[in-house]
């Protein structure tokens, strides 16, 4: 048997065949065609319907169960494209749908958003939608543990590493972050593994309500967010948060699940990172009683991938740098330097490095350029 990228043949249903086509220089296309078949669902999870199973959906990355409203659009889109006999069409920018049956669901989708009256409502909608389109559309193409193309997997190149029992990444990913080729945070789960490194999808229900409950389990106290926000009067130093502390050595109550560090990674664009600080901040005061979750600010510099990915000032990079800056700033105070922080960070920052190599090298073959325009450096914060 054939193996691709982590993945065998099986793993994609030939009801589903998505076939790649160059458009110009630069541009692709995905198009997934569908056949009347009924055959048996093959042990990738995927049936010949269309369906996402909790496997498939979990290979990806996410630990939760598949969430309801995302296999709600799944199914609707299926049908839509039985109704209107026609084969869904992913591609340009972003990879959005395309042809007659992306002009015809964009119009359908579009009123389904402006017939709910809640904002939650409308919020979950989005996100559930982009999260079902981008899980169709990268089937067959992506590689589902490091989210390159197939030929460009760098899975094997991945060492894995033990994060120390005491620490516990959370991803809260936006939607629109979700698969992208050059997301950092996936890193970690390859990384660390997921129940060290765990993705939470924003807005959608069944991730938020799991990352919570660990959050109560855990207490306020336990838990952080990794922000620049140093307009906030709860942002700390990585030194004021842990270096400070009177409280015993952290490492003395290891096996007490009660006192695992949650440090939340907010996955996204910067202005998207604001609106995801403020849900967070908004379910605290619900939990808690007090919106003001504690942040913590680095002292990191620039990341690897800032020559593919320039960020608009200093003080913010990409989510892998950050944990590396975590990781880095913790192994230099004297009550946690024997837990060998210092060797995960380097795990991290030697992954990103074979991010950036497979990323600039499939820039280089397509003749795209792999330098990008400086942005502003001053900080906005």
């Amino acid at each position: 048997m054939r193996y691709f990228a982590g993945a065998s043949v099986l793993d994609f249903s030939p009801s589903l065949l998505f076939r790649r086509r160059a458009i110009g220089d630069i541009d692709r296309r995905f198009v997934m065609t569908s056949v009347n078949s009924r055959s048996p669902a093959r042990e990738s999870g995927v049936c010949d319907d269309g369906i996402v199973t909790v496997d498939e959906w979990r290979r990806w990355g996410p630990v939760s169960p598949f969430p309801a409203a995302v296999k709600q659009i799944v199914n609707d889109l299926k049908v839509l494209e039985c109704k209107l006999d026609c084969g869904i069409e992913f591609g340009g920018n972003g990879g959005k749908l395309q042809g007659p049956f992306g002009a015809y669901e964009d119009k359908k989708h579009r009123a389904t958003y402006e017939a709910l009256d809640d904002p939650e409502k409308k919020f979950r909608f989005f996100s559930a939608r982009q999260i079902a389109c981008r899980l169709l559309g990268s089937r067959g193409y992506l590689c589902q543990k490091c989210w390159l193309a197939m030929e460009d997997c760098m899975c094997s190149l991945v060492k894995p590493c033990g994060l120390w029992k005491r620490i516990r990444f959370w991803l809260y990913m936006h939607p629109r972050d979700f698969l992208r080729q050059n997301n950092t945070g996936k890193l970690l789960w390859q990384i660390f593994g997921v129940q060290s490194a765990t993705l939470c999808i924003f807005g959608i229900a069944e991730d938020e309500e799991i990352m919570w409950n660990e959050f109560k389990r855990a207490g306020k106290s336990q838990v952080c967010c990794l922000y620049p926000n140093q307009n906030s009067e709860v942002t700390l130093s990585v030194e004021n948060a842990f270096g400070n502390s009177t409280s015993e050595n952290p490492g003395s109550s290891m096996a007490d699940e009660d006192k695992t560090l949650h440090f939340i990674l907010l996955d996204g664009t910067w202005n998207n990172s604001a609106a995801m600080l403020k849900r967070l901040k908004d379910h605290a005061k619900l939990v808690w009683g007090d919106e003001d979750l504690p942040c913590i600010s680095l002292a990191t510099g620039a990341s690897a991938m800032h020559k593919l990915r320039p960020q608009p000032s200093w003080d913010r990079t990409c989510t892998a740098a950050a944990a590396i800056g975590l990781l880095s700033e913790m192994s230099l105070l004297p009550k946690l330097s024997s837990y060998g922080l210092d060797k995960q960070a380097d795990a991290v920052e030697e992954a990103l490095v074979v991010l950036l190599d497979s990323l600039t090298g499939r820039r280089l073959r397509m003749g795209r350029s792999i330098t990008r325009k400086v942005r502003n450096t001053i900080s906005i914060c």
